[in-house]
């Protein structure tokens, strides 16, 4: 009896740290989920286990789970990080005001531990599951997004995406030290391949979010240099992208099938983007058709990531 006392007690500590009432409080478990920005992380994790499994030596299944798991966690840390220093512009942007802390469903201050436990938890399970230099770069990865480009470049320059995006980029590093303990030509070609597909990606989610974006006082490249300038420099970045996406069969990691996959993806990245640079505009560069080549730009930009890496993967199968 006194055992089952003390287990109430402590969970009735728990829900008034983290503000859980139950299915009519503030907080039920999907919106602590909802703070590691479950979508984002999908494709981070693809990304990771990409780099895990093109490696030449391949972890035991429990490895490569808990190398998994600890990617997941660490990008999930680093987003609600991010939701815990952007609640005020996030409150005043339509597409953020839902998010649990502007919202007021989750407090601040439950948001921050949140997010620094699942940050030490998964740098530390890396660690002792596999090595420190898979551990280190997952450190610095959730760092650099919840630090250097939350907290400094987003708010501060219209390059904050350009720098920022090496954040989202060191999943496939990551995957690959925690195989090999060490880095090579191939998974630094990955992150070089997500970092330039980074700024297109976004700059063309921003072109038709540039209201919310200028109304929270967010220099993104569209407010601050305008529309006409960012449709040319997603045309640009993506034709450098095209070039850099051919660096692994340049440097013989790659077959043809991921070489012919990856000419094909890299002409429909550029068809998208020159559409988003030919977009019927104003004397202003503002878009007379509601910037729907954009957001299909940002769809298929979603969808090129996830079949190179595919085509990637494929490749190595066919190579072994």
């Amino acid at each position: 009896m006194a055992h089952s006392v003390s287990s109430l007690s402590y969970i009735a500590r728990l829900k008034e740290l983290f503000k859980i009432e139950g299915q009519d409080g503030d907080a039920s478990l999907k919106e602590w989920v909802s703070l590691l920005k479950p979508r984002v992380i999908s494709l981070v994790v693809f990304t990771g286990w990409a780099g895990m499994a093109v490696a030449p030596h391949q972890p035991s299944f429990m490895i490569g789970l808990i190398t998994i798991t600890c990617i997941c966690l660490g990008a999930g840390a680093a987003g609600a990080i991010n939701m815990w220093y952007d609640r005020d512009i996030d409150a005043v942007m339509k597409r953020t005001s839902v998010r649990p802390v502007p919202s007021g469903r989750v407090s601040p201050e439950s948001t921050l531990i949140f997010a620094i436990v699942l940050s030490v938890i998964s740098v530390l399970m890396l660690w002792f599951a596999t090595n420190l230099l898979a551990a280190f770069i997952l450190a610095f990865s959730i760092f650099f997004y919840g630090v250097v480009y939350t907290m400094w470049l987003k708010r501060r320059t219209p390059q904050n995406i350009v720098i920022g995006g090496a954040a989202g980029a060191f999943p496939p590093m990551i995957g690959w030290a925690a195989t090999m303990n060490s880095l090579d030509v191939l998974p630094i070609a990955m992150f070089a391949i997500v970092f330039l597909w980074t700024p297109p990606h976004f700059w063309s989610l921003s072109l038709y979010a540039c209201k919310d974006y200028d109304r929270a006082g967010i220099p993104m490249l569209p407010v601050i240099k305008g529309a006409r300038y960012t449709r040319w420099n997603i045309f640009i970045y993506t034709l450098i992208l095209t070039v850099v996406s051919l660096v692994p069969s340049a440097v013989g990691q790659c077959g043809w099938f991921y070489t012919v996959s990856a000419l094909l993806l890299d002409g429909g990245f550029i068809l998208f983007a020159l559409k988003v640079l030919l977009d019927q505009q104003d004397e202003k560069g503002v878009s007379l058709t509601a910037d729907k080549p954009a957001r299909f730009a940002f769809r298929y930009s979603l969808a090129y990531l996830f079949f190179l890496f595919s085509a990637l993967l494929i490749d190595r199968m066919l190579l072994s």
